[in-house]
């Protein structure tokens, strides 16, 4: 059944195993290292398992008989030794790893990285580039070779940040900031996603990331401040409002000073008129809760 499916599986892209960027090749071969090592016990014990059955098989009367076997020790050093060495090298990939590849880890570069807010609504994604005063929805760019730092929030429900090709996957949640550092080698452009299902414009909540030249971002940071609005709060309100189907590509030429750290610190706020989710939303959600489980005149009278 599996070799029939197989031929359907040929027109996939694997994302993961075909890494952008610095962050995208560590975990790549660390995928790759850590499946090996367990194939030193997988593929073993699966041909044991045949030989023994063929070798010991009921016609075979030349196979030795010995009911009252009971121990050996080179089959204890064995299945106890080789476990054990390869789980004390699987703790030092993890242990480094989880270091090397931390996402509030800044990357080694010579080039100044460029500093980008997330901030993930329904059912669409906020780029705000503070350094350069311009924000886009749902389209990402950045210059090839060059870090980016991405500080995240969330204006709604939890949400995950994941570009496949360039790393890491992130979490963002309202009243609280996520990071995440990133790099692409050379010029592509990759898809982005919210990983995890959040809602019912989950199938919605994806975004174009252009890792371009440095002379072609140039031009796109232009045609971002030729746009005629603003980021400020009045416009982000409307943003926020959920929207059915893909949200198109938004640009904003201009934004008010410190949006980013105005987002997150909203939904800390009870009644806050910038966050969806949060304390900002409990009055409202407790009101939903008294609702629902009030019972109607009807229902009380029956």
């Amino acid at each position: 059944m599996a070799l029939l499916v197989m031929p359907a599986l040929a027109g996939c892209q694997m994302v993961i195993f075909n890494p952008q960027g610095e962050v995208g090749h560590n975990i790549k071969w660390g995928i790759i290292t850590t499946t090996l090592l367990m194939l030193l016990v997988v593929i073993p014990v699966i041909i044991m398992t045949f030989v023994f059955a063929w070798r010991y098989r009921a016609s075979n009367t030349k196979a030795s008989y010995d009911p009252n076997w009971a121990h050996s020790n080179k089959i204890e050093v064995v299945v106890w030794g080789v476990p054990c060495v390869i789980i004390l090298i699987l703790a030092t990939i993890t242990y480094i790893t989880s270091h090397t590849l931390d996402p509030y880890r800044p990357l080694t570069s010579d080039k100044q990285p460029i500093n980008v807010e997330v901030v993930s609504l329904d059912w669409k994604w906020l780029f705000i580039y503070p350094d350069l005063k311009i924000a886009s929805v749902n389209e990402l760019a950045f210059p090839e070779g060059v870090p980016v730092n991405f500080s995240l929030t969330s204006s709604t429900v939890m949400s995950s940040f994941f570009i496949p090709a360039l790393g890491s996957m992130v979490y963002t949640m309202p009243a609280m900031t996520t990071k995440l550092h990133l790099i692409a080698d050379h010029a592509g452009t990759f898809d982005g996603a919210s990983a995890n299902y959040n809602g019912g414009g989950f199938s919605n909540m994806y975004f174009k990331a252009h890792a371009l030249s440095q002379s072609e971002f140039d031009s796109w940071v232009a045609k971002v401040r030729g746009a005629g609005q603003t980021l400020d709060v009045d416009s982000y309100k409307k943003l926020a409002v959920g929207n059915d189907g893909y949200f198109p590509v938004t640009y904003y030429g201009s934004i008010d000073e410190g949006m980013f750290g105005k987002i997150v610190h909203s939904c800390m706020q009870k009644g806050s008129d910038l966050c969806w989710a949060g304390a900002a939303r409990e009055p409202e959600m407790a009101q939903k809760i008294d609702e629902s489980t009030t019972p109607s005149p009807s229902k009380s009278g029956n």
